[in-house]
């Protein structure tokens, strides 16, 4: 009976079959299957033997093969070491086989079992092996418990993929999990980042599992996948290539000759090239001339250039586009195409210059030549611009270090979430170090800077997803200070701006994200980092003493050297500045209410304002708002902030305080101005004859036009250095002395005007003659101009001084009497004095002629009369420029410094209109002979208005 019972049971599990007599059992599992691991540990029946025990009361008895295979490795110096680990892992069950390969002092193993593998057995056979060796470490891997869900086939270039992975063991507590991608001679770990995103929220019939959402598959994700669970010293894995139906992640297209020059020829001869990253792809090629399909090739994975030869037929065509298109497999295609420049006869050019060995061809004006030829072990392209002058502007340098192009393709996965781990930060950042250790001001040099730069700002965005600690500061700092060592030539001043921008950005988010354990801080030649956790924070860098008040939180501080002079600053131009930027960071903190304090040393005695400042991230300029600047008794600066960023102290005194409102009242009244002054030079053209016929009215329409000409030619030298950043260096210097000459022209012609008026009414019966007039005043107000521009320019030359400001287009303001400014602000306020002098003796003399003989004198007429006269001179004297004196002498920031700022712009910019009303149309010559001229044009002119001129003029004889 009970035989009849097991074997109908061995029938039911089809895999067991058992022969009971009495108290014996002879069992063995069906062809095919295993004991279970419950069997071989707990009743010692394991591999192919037949079991003799009672295992009936099993909950797993005969198991289908699963193939699993373990590798590991045991550092040991035993000689024994290949007796024990096959003595110990012989014991497995479901054993199909051993190797053990000495490597001394390594000894590796590899093991093949036909059941799946209990990992508490495993690690207890590990164990007792490293007892028994003495050996320091043991690890082991197994494939063949994890399963992996994921694509066989290729998958679309930059599509998006889930791959899924699950480890199923009762009673396994895993300690860790997640994935690897393996290439030839590297292997990445794949954590969080833009591109990946590792998922563990697991289905309700998993106990174990791990998941990685790919969002953009490139070739950069090629490779073969690991995921893994790490339960004790053994880890768990299932790896599974992955391929995708790659497109060119980049395309280099070259072309010669750089400008197509049809000049001379009728026709060009074009060679372009396209070069792709090495791919196994093969690729359905199609080029392209002028949105022409010519040619069609496919591809062979061993081919990474791609040539194209056109005979291009001259035309006046400004461009001629060449494209090649690239389909893979999945019929997915991309494209990179270049616009070829063409030269013709009637084009203004640039002329061909070889500068430093490298050929700028003739080019079209307002076309900047790109050249993608870099010297031996630099990569990238450099560009120069044919300006609109006929001129080549600098050569641009992008070409960077072919090491620290690695660098960046690192950075860049590692901001996707490959290779986002620390050992791989640190050979970023130290990438980064060796790479602008040099000191020499090229612009090869510069571009590696700006290539460094980015790298650290993807880094930077990097740190908001994968935890940095601080053993990548030393690198980091000593490659942050040495991008700050060189002054970044070869770039204009909006890139060095873009860049310096990018550059405190990105150290100030690295170092506030990084993570600090037990350091207190880093430095080296150009930055300098301090961190602070105890409650009380006062700390000293560069010499910079910094407090801050908060109950609890971790404080960063940063200085750093030669930054300022690199950052722009239009909030606050013509301002001298610190040598040292400061940055404070708090992380951990809770305190709504901080001021942080910086005690600045005193760099500049003679300083007359010190002003605090922070830079604002979001205008990408400084500000001052939230910070008191107050002095100590030393005369040291001492800022008071009420928020955390980058601060400085810029010293010294500038009267262009600019704002929104200030900048469109200038705009509006400058363009009424120039409007006006034209309009007053049209009519003085055509009423000259008529105006002019005595010395006096002839001496004082001379003036009055000069003064109109000179401002008219300096407010349009204003109005087109109004934007700096847009003009070359070249333009500015000249805009710069166009100011400087014409407005102090046009002050001399207003000295001329009333020293002339002053002299009629004095010496009323010597009246100059005509001549000697004329050439004192071509002295004064063309000759005395020139020699003060020309001799302040050349003491600044040879004074290795600054005459101009490259960011203002203006004379430069350094302090009280110092600075080029000074050239033209002393003479204007002499000028400005002595016209004002002059308006007092007008006034006075006209008192004196208005009061008659009789009691019965007409105050109120006199008091009109004064009225008209300073009504009538103040434009034309230029006596609102006096307005300026009390700009410079108010402090900023009060309300009496901005009336009297609003009022200088109003009456200033809007002079033009001031001087067409009062020094013309007010004139009652000037209007008649305009009322004449208008009949006469129009046929309607009377015998009346004829004797009526006729009578005017005759009196004026």
């Amino acid at each position: 009976m009970v035989e009849t019972f097991f074997l109908l049971l061995g029938f039911l599990l089809c895999s067991l079959e058992c022969l009971v007599v009495g108290e014996e059992y002879n069992c063995n599992c069906s062809k095919g299957y295993y004991w279970s691991n419950e069997v071989c540990y707990n009743y010692n029946c394991c591999t192919d033997t037949t079991c003799t025990q009672n295992i009936s009361l099993a909950t797993s008895i005969c198991v289908l093969p699963t193939t699993v295979r373990i590798n590991g490795s045991v550092s040991t110096f035993s000689g024994s070491a290949e007796a024990v680990l096959r003595q110990k892992l012989g014991g497995l069950n479901g054993l199909k086989g051993i190797n053990v390969t000495i490597k001394s002092p390594i000894v590796d193993f590899e093991v093949e079992v036909n059941v799946k593998v209990n990992t508490s057995k495993l690690q207890d056979i590990l164990n007792t092996v490293q007892s028994t060796l003495g050996s320091g470490t043991i690890f082991a891997d197994t494939q063949g418990l994890v399963y992996m869900d994921a694509p066989t086939d290729a998958v679309k270039y930059k599509s998006q993929l889930l791959l899924k992975c699950a480890f199923e063991e009762m009673g396994a507590v895993v300690g860790s999990s997640g994935w690897n991608l393996s290439r030839p001679f590297e292997r990445l770990e794949i954590n969080n980042g833009l591109t990946a995103k590792i998922i563990y929220t697991c289905p309700p019939d998993y106990t174990n599992c791990v998941a990685v959402n790919l969002t953009l598959l490139t070739g950069a994700w090629i490779g073969t996948y690991e995921c893994g669970f790490t339960v004790g010293s053994i880890r768990h894995i299932a790896r599974s290539y992955l391929e995708v139906a790659l497109l060119p992640d980049e395309i280099i297209m070259k072309f010669s000759p750089l400008v197509m020059d049809c000049t001379t020829a009728v026709s060009v001869t074009l060679n372009v090239s396209a070069a792709i990253p090495v791919t196994t792809e093969n690729y359905t090629i199609t080029w392209y001339f002028d949105n022409v399909l010519k040619s069609t090739e496919n591809s062979k994975n061993t081919t990474f250039i791609y040539n194209y030869t056109v005979s291009a037929s001259c035309s006046d065509a400004k461009f001629h586009n060449v494209k090649i298109n690239f389909e893979n497999r999945l019929k997915q295609t991309t494209s990179e195409a270049v616009d070829i420049p063409v030269l013709t006869a009637k084009d203004p050019f640039c002329k061909m210059e070889i500068l430093n060995g490298e050929l700028w061809p003739n080019t079209p004006t307002g076309i900047n030549v790109v050249n993608k030829t870099c010297s031996a072990g630099r990569v990238g392209q450099k560009s120069r611009n044919c300006t609109q002058s006929q001129q080549w502007d600098i050569v641009y340098s992008m070409c960077i270090n072919a090491e620290l192009g690695k660098v960046a393709n690192a950075a860049s996965n590692f901001l996707n979430g490959l290779g986002a781990t620390q050992q791989v930060a640190q050979d970023i950042f130290a990438g980064i170090k060796n790479n602008t250790a040099s000191d020499s001001a090229s612009g090869d040099d510069t571009a590696d800077i700006s290539a460094s730069i980015a790298i650290m700002g993807i880094m930077a965005s990097a740190s908001l997803t994968t935890t940095l600690n601080e053993d990548v500061f030393p690198d980091l700092i000593e490659g942050a200070s040495n991008m700050v060592g060189s002054n970044w030539s070869g770039v204009n001043d909006n890139i060095r701006y873009q860049m310096s921008q990018q550059y405190l950005y990105s150290v100030e988010s690295l170092v506030k994200n990084i993570q600090v354990n037990t350091s207190e801080g880093f430095n080296s030649t150009n930055l300098e980092l301090k961190f602070c956790s105890s409650d009380d924070c006062d700390m000293t860098v560069f010499g910079v003493e910094v407090s801050m008040n908060r109950t609890s939180g971790l404080m960063k501080t940063m200085g750093v050297k030669n930054l300022m002079e690199k950052l722009r600053n239009n909030n606050f131009p013509g301002r001298n500045h610190t040598s040292i930027l400061m940055s404070a960071t708090l992380t951990n903190n809770t305190d709504s209410n901080i001021t942080i304090q910086m005690l600045f040393p005193d760099e500049q005695q003679d300083a007359t304002e010190h002003l605090c400042v922070f830079w604002d991230t979001e205008a990408g300029d400084w500000s001052n708002r939230g910070c008191i600047a107050n002095m100590t008794e030393n005369n040291q600066t001492l800022c008071e902030c009420n928020h955390l960023t980058s601060f400085s102290v810029l010293m010294s005194k500038s009267a262009n305080v600019s704002s929104e409102s200030l900048d469109l009242i200038t705009y509006i009244g400058l363009g009424v101005s120039i409007f006006s002054l034209l309009v007053f030079l049209i009519i003085e053209h055509l009423v000259w004859s008529a105006v002019t016929k005595t010395n006096l009215s002839h001496f004082r329409h001379t003036s009055i036009v000069n003064i109109a000409v000179f401002r008219l030619l300096g407010d349009c030298s204003f109005l087109a250095s109004a934007f700096p950043d847009s003009i070359s260096d070249t333009w500015c210097f000249v805009f710069t002395v166009c100011k400087h000459l014409f407005y102090l022209a046009m002050f001399t012609w207003m000295l001329c005007l009333s020293v002339m008026l002053v002299h009629q009414l004095i010496f009323v019966f010597s009246p100059v003659r005509k001549r000697v007039f004329m050439f004192l005043t071509s002295i004064v107000g063309y000759v005395v101009p020139m020699v003060l521009v020309g001799t302040s320019y050349v003491y600044y030359k040879y004074t290795n001084k600054d005459y101009y400001s490259r960011k203002t287009c203006w004379l430069v303001y350094e302090r009280l009497l110092v600075g080029s400014i000074h050239a033209f602000l002393l003479p204007v306020y002499a000028i400005v004095l002595s016209n004002l002098f002059s308006m007092v003796v007008v006034i006075v003399t006209l008192v004196k002629t208005s009061v008659p003989d009789s009691s019965k004198a007409d105050d109120k007429e006199t008091a009109k009369s004064i009225l008209k006269v300073v009504v009538f001179l103040t434009p034309v004297f230029g006596v609102t420029w006096i307005l300026g004196f009390f700009i410079y002498i108010l402090d900023e920031g009060t309300t009496m410094f901005k009336i009297v700022n609003y009022t200088f712009t109003i009456l200033n910019s809007f002079q033009g209109l001031f001087i067409l009303i009062t020094g013309c149309l007010t004139e009652q010559k000037v209007r008649d002979e305009l009322y004449r001229i208008i009949m006469a044009k129009t046929g309607r002119e009377t015998d009346s208005m004829q004797k009526l001129t006729s009578t005017t003029y005759t009196k004026d004889k």
